[in-house]
C-alpha cells in the first residue's frame, strides 16, 4: 500500500478526535479512519463516498447527531 496523505476537516480543532480521509493512489479507493484509533481503516469507493456526502448534505443522517 502506498503512503497515505491523511486529511482532516478544517472544522475539527487541533486537539479533537476526528475523522481522517485519504485517497489510495495505487487503486483509487478512499480510506477513512478515526484519529483516536488510526489502525482501523474503512475502505470505500469514490462513488460510494460521494453518495454518502450527498446524503449528509441532504440531511438524511441528521437523526444520528441530533440538534
Amino acid at each position: 500500500m502506498s503512503s497515505l496523505a491523511w486529511q482532516k476537516s478544517s472544522f475539527s480543532s487541533s486537539n479533537a478526535t476526528c475523522l481522517n480521509v485519504a485517497r489510495d493512489i495505487d487503486d483509487g479507493t478512499i480510506k477513512l479512519r478515526e484519529s483516536d484509533d488510526p489502525d482501523v481503516v474503512v475502505t470505500t469507493s469514490p462513488e460510494k463516498l460521494r453518495a454518502f456526502i450527498l446524503g449528509v448534505k441532504a440531511g438524511e443522517f441528521d437523526h444520528f447527531v441530533g440538534e
